[in-house]
């Protein structure tokens, strides 16, 4: 079987993208399918991809990929999390996709839409600029229907309380794109930009122990990766600044879904997200988010509903992609004729 490796720039890591249509339907198979293949990653030196999608063409006529996220965990090579998605990865997906046939060649302005099966996301990608080996996106995050802001709240108040090491820490649970547990950098005793991007392990330890304690809250498995966690601070030049944690350690910008949940978090008015956006200034869903490894512009669309504002989309601007390459994954090699496999390996 092969293997098309993506790097989306901005991410943790590159992705793995494989064909859905061969591999196992059933979880407890699938993942003992690629637990296989994470082992040997490992031994050929490629143990840090920890990002795997699931992809193949749609068979619903409004959609042209399926797309499914696996998040490999540091724990070990059996350990994944099935609950979220990757905006970085569903670029990628794209791209593999073009370059093994299930899609067109990219070209720019054309439109890729993406059914996410993890959380029944629709997704639609236009290609900015298109290259041999890399591809310049805008994502939007399209609701099916216009949905109340209030739904977008996980435990249905702007603000919960949650108890870290005896200390109750005040964060803000949106769903939207991914999971997110946001929380103010005044509650971790923050307050200028250059603190919250310092290479501080403890601030690092304290956040990964309050994604914990969220994830207990929410009734889900504490060592998982979602919800996600990220501190909000307002910045000079009507700019939030945000620090995030991903698997395992810092994330080097804000995931896809970060910038698209924090978005929908400004609109909603009591989050911490809300909050740092009025003392930027930013009184729409515009918002310019800066981070220690670059800047993001996304836009929260919202429209008034019957009892209260409805988000209708959001769209993150400007995200890269580079296709890295593409391998025969050898403990995989069964589930694709040998044929298919030796062409492919060579195509590029």
């Amino acid at each position: 079987m092969i293997g098309h490796v993506v790097y989306a720039h901005g991410s943790p890591c590159p992705t793995l993208v494989l064909d859905a249509r061969r591999l196992p339907s059933t979880d407890t198979s699938l993942l003992d399918r690629l637990a296989v293949a994470r082992k040997w990653l490992a031994d050929v030196g490629a143990g840090h991809i920890l990002k795997i999608a699931l992809v193949e063409p749609s068979e619903h006529p409004l959609f042209d990929l399926d797309y499914r996220f696996v998040q490999a965990l540091p724990q070990g090579p059996t350990a994944f999390d099935l609950r979220g998605s990757c905006g970085h990865s569903i670029l990628a997906s794209i791209a593999a996709s073009a370059e093994s046939g299930s899609l067109p060649r990219l070209s720019p302005g054309m439109r890729v839409r993406v059914m996410v099966r993890n959380n029944g996301d629709h997704i639609v990608c236009e290609i900015a600029e298109a290259r041999r080996e890399s591809a310049l996106f805008d994502i939007h995050f399209v609701q099916p229907a216009p949905k109340p802001l209030s739904e977008l709240l996980l435990t249905g108040a702007a603000s919960t309380v949650v108890e870290v090491d005896g200390e109750t820490i005040p964060v803000s649970l949106v769903s939207m794109g991914n999971p997110y547990a946001f929380v103010a950098a005044s509650a971790l005793g923050l307050s200028r930009t250059e603190d919250l991007f310092a290479d501080d392990p403890r601030l690092f330890d304290r956040l990964v122990r309050i994604r914990r304690a969220t994830a207990l809250l929410l009734g889900w498995p504490a060592d998982g990766a979602f919800p996600k966690v990220a501190v909000v601070m307002a910045a000079e030049g009507g700019r939030i600044a945000v620090r995030a944690v991903s698997v395992p350690t810092w994330h080097p910008t804000i995931a896809l879904t970060g910038a698209a949940c924090l978005a929908a978090a400004v609109r909603i008015e009591g989050t911490a997200p809300w909050v740092a956006a009025r003392r930027a200034g930013v009184l729409d869903g515009a918002v310019d988010i800066v981070t220690s490894g670059g800047h993001s512009s996304v836009t929260a669309t919202v429209r008034n509903g019957v009892d209260e504002p409805e988000l209708t989309w959001i769209t993150v601007r400007g995200k890269r992609t580079t296709t890295l390459g593409s391998f025969p994954i050898e403990p995989l090699a069964s589930l694709q004729p040998k044929e298919i496999t030796a062409c492919l390996s060579f195509a590029r």
